[in-house]
């Protein structure tokens, strides 16, 4: 029985000096300066500035339309969406393709016009007439190379 005795006196006289040694550890913590504020890095020469927005908002991303091949190549050249391509909307440099296109003269070419002269196109490539273009007939479609100027006056 003394023994038993002995070893809760020493069990409550160990678990009493945890809790001092604890508690002092922790006043010594608490106490303690804070740790140095980092220090401000030089920016760097390539990073750009970073401005405050505040309440600014930009434009929406754009949205994937399903649009056909054909109705992408025409949008390419109808800027304002209105579904016509006026003569200021296309390029300067592709005036007669413009007035070739435009079957009925009005300066305005639908996309009807468009689709039209495109089936006529790919009908006139597609030789043997089966709806698809081998590879030989597809090369009938690229436009014919610029004439070479000479690389020197000699």
């Amino acid at each position: 029985m003394r023994q038993a005795v002995l070893g809760v006196f020493a069990g409550l006289a160990l678990a009493g000096i945890g809790l001092f040694w604890w508690q002092g550890r922790a006043a010594i913590e608490s106490s303690a300066p804070p740790p140095p504020a980092p220090e401000a890095l030089a920016p760097d020469p390539e990073d750009l500035p970073v401005t405050d927005p505040g309440d600014m908002q930009g434009p929406n991303p754009p949205e994937v339309s399903e649009l056909t091949r054909e109705e992408q190549r025409f949008f390419r050249y109808d800027r304002n969406r209105d579904r016509l391509i006026t003569r200021n909307e296309m390029l300067s440099t592709r005036s007669d393709a413009f007035r070739a296109l435009d079957v009925d003269g009005n300066n305005l070419l639908t996309f009807e016009e468009w689709a039209v002269t495109t089936v006529n196109r790919f009908e006139k490539a597609d030789a043997d007439g089966d709806d698809r273009l081998t590879p030989r007939e597809f090369a009938t479609t690229a436009p014919k190379p610029a004439a070479k100027k000479p690389a020197c006056k000699c």
